[in-house]
């Protein structure tokens, strides 16, 4: 038997889920609220997301968000009101300490993962950290950037599986990757939106295909995933940010269900 079959357990996976970028209160709060029904049907501790500021968008003209002192507030009104943990993304050194002031979880996005001051500015925080393996990166690259956060202080390292790209506005999963990184650290997530983009291939913007998260959420679960990563919206098609491959609130449930051991 394969290793990573062997290492499945009945455990309850890691859930991260929230729209791509914060567009409004009333949408976090939209979403916040179905993750706590969620979360209470289930017996799980769904982690919210959102960011306050997507500094690597396609184009300079698309949203980016609030920034970082509003956007933190929001999320902090989110944590405060709904008693649910939260993770955002920083793209700057100097973002770390404020963000891990308000998140539990602090994401360091796939193409600045080998950003050795990011890593270390994230790791001094305390907090969580959690590494996007980068699209040009194989699994067992991941081993230096988690070294850089190990040696930092901070032994509370995730990474995270989002596909790798080669050209052509594309990307293909090679879902060995998880076992391989589950030899680095204990808690390896999917990317479960981001690896189904289509980056650039809308003029000027990403597309995807929504339609294959599913699909994608189960192949990892096989491959023995401990956690699985969502960007989930009230309405997809209007979203201000990574819509096409964004999962809708109403059928994020069927998709949650598939993941829970016994379920």
């Amino acid at each position: 038997m394969s290793d990573f079959i062997k290492s499945e357990t009945t455990a309850k996976p890691v859930i991260i889920a929230g729209p791509c970028v914060i567009e409004s209160a009333q949408c976090l709060a939209e979403v916040a609220e179905e993750l706590v029904r969620l979360n209470r049907k289930y017996g799980l501790d769904i982690i919210f997301k959102s960011s306050f500021d997507k500094a690597n968008r396609t184009s300079i003209s698309s949203f980016r968000g609030p920034g970082l002192e509003k956007g933190l507030a929001m999320l902090h009104d989110i944590k405060q009101t709904y008693g649910l943990r939260l993770l955002t993304d920083i793209h700057e050194s100097w973002q770390a300490q404020p963000a891990g002031e308000v998140a539990d979880v602090l994401q360091i996005p796939a193409f600045l993962c080998r950003q050795t001051d990011l890593l270390v500015a994230a790791a001094r925080t305390g907090k969580t950290v959690n590494i996007k393996k980068a699209q040009f990166l194989s699994g067992e690259d991941m081993l230096y950037p988690v070294q850089k956060v190990r040696e930092s202080g901070n032994n509370d390292v995730w990474l995270t599986e989002r596909g790798n790209i080669y050209g052509y506005n594309n990307l293909v999963v090679d879902f060995r990757n998880i076992a391989v990184m589950k030899n680095i650290v204990p808690t390896v997530i999917m990317d479960c939106t981001h690896s189904v983009q289509r980056p650039g291939a809308a003029g000027g913007s990403t597309g995807g295909n929504r339609e294959y998260v599913p699909a994608m959420a189960l192949a990892a679960k096989a491959f023995g995933a401990t956690g699985f990563f969502f960007e989930i919206h009230p309405d997809p098609d209007k979203a201000m940010s990574d819509g096409p491959n964004m999962v809708a609130l109403k059928d994020f449930e069927n998709i949650v269900r598939t993941l829970i051991p016994n379920s």
